[in-house]
């Protein structure tokens, strides 16, 4: 999978460890695309008061698990085909034997106009030996899909999630507009966001962050605008 910032959930009430805590931060903007992007709109949605503000790539990007378990047009069934094979055990083998050659070709497709070279893909790619790394894939998108269960201690989490709670928080929203997951984009989002919002649409594939990099960070920097 691309490489993508993160941030943590922990059981609401929970005194353990968190990343703001650990890294003695207060009230962080998060940032982030795809997984990153998931983690940083489910912190901003669960805990505001932790959170400064939000830049996040694809809109309000908190999964729903029922939304997913219905079918989509044939078109975007055909690009999200990964993750019908990652339902298959047939696919947690095809990632594991092939995992360095499977990811560069979402690469490609989900970036189609990006020209990654060898060192940039090999500088993401060594993550993918991580002795983790298939199971938490395998695991995620079959969780995503409802065909597995995920943790019990975060299902009172999870059942929050499933309400759509908006996010506060000030929050620059963008969208990549060659990236195939984001067929129209995500503007029509702007009602889950009731803080200071802007959304913006730029020249480029699914992994902005490294295809724009300058776009993500002037994003950033206009959440900082809007707290100081």
């Amino acid at each position: 999978m691309p490489p993508c910032g993160a941030a943590s959930r922990q059981p609401a009430g929970s005194t353990s460890y968190n990343l703001p805590d650990a890294l003695t931060l207060e009230r962080p903007i998060l940032g982030g695309y795809d997984w990153g992007g998931n983690a940083s709109c489910v912190a901003a949605a669960l805990w505001s008061e932790r959170i400064g503000g939000l830049v996040s790539y694809a809109g309000y990007d908190v999964i729903d698990v029922r939304g997913q378990q219905a079918a989509f047009q044939p078109s975007f069934e055909r690009i999200c085909w990964y993750q019908h094979l990652f339902q298959m055990e047939r696919g947690r083998a095809c990632l594991a034997e092939h995992r360095q050659a499977l990811c560069r070709i979402l690469w490609s497709e989900w970036s189609p106009d990006w020209q990654f070279d060898e060192a940039t893909f090999a500088r993401s790619a060594a993550s993918y030996e991580n002795p983790d790394f298939v199971d938490v894939v395998i695991h995620c998108y079959r969780a995503c899909f409802g065909t597995e269960a995920g943790d019990p201690a975060l299902q009172p989490l999870e059942d929050r999630l499933a309400q759509k709670p908006t996010i506060a928080v000030p929050t620059v929203t963008i969208d990549g507009t060659a990236d195939p997951l984001k067929p129209g984009g995500t503007a029509g989002h702007a009602n889950m966001f009731v803080g200071p919002h802007e959304h913006r649409a730029v020249a480029s594939g699914h992994n902005l962050p490294q295809e724009l990099p300058s776009a993500f960070a002037e994003a950033v920097i206009k959440v900082y605008g809007w707290l100081t």
